[in-house]
């Protein structure tokens, strides 16, 4: 019990010191990739209810860009988040969908274009309501 409160009392002071050592910085810049990529999943599942709900014909790219949009502004984490989430999405439905390698493409350049922060509005269908 001695030793935990020993480390925990260590681990303060090296953490409130101004000059961090080199492991504890790696282990914050860590944290903030786990943080940004767990956003970024709540970003691609957000826009995916989102799609859902709307159930717009000819959205479906719209949804795809905003997701990964929103994803990437939350930092690297929530950008690989996104390039994984819609990586395994595509390869998933480029085999049920039976939509063929077109529509995969254009999806995929919807995702692409969302996280490299171009406007998801590129794709925004006319007639979608504001909501989304």
């Amino acid at each position: 019990m001695r030793l935990w409160v020993c480390i925990m009392l260590l681990s303060a002071v090296l953490c409130a010191s101004a000059e961090r050592p080199a492991i504890v910085e790696g282990i914050i810049r860590a944290g903030k990739f786990v943080r940004d990529a767990a956003g970024g999943t709540k970003d691609m599942l957000r826009a995916y209810l989102d799609m859902r709900e709307a159930n717009y014909k000819g959205a479906d790219k719209y949804f795809h860009a905003r997701g990964n949009y929103d994803a990437a502004r939350r930092g690297p984490g929530g950008a690989w988040a996104a390039r994984i989430i819609s990586d395994a999405r595509e390869n998933w439905q480029s085999g049920v969908s039976g939509r063929g390698a077109e529509d995969t493409r254009a999806d995929q350049e919807a995702n692409a274009w969302g996280r490299s922060g171009g406007n998801p509005n590129r794709y925004r269908p006319k007639g979608l309501p504001s909501k989304y």
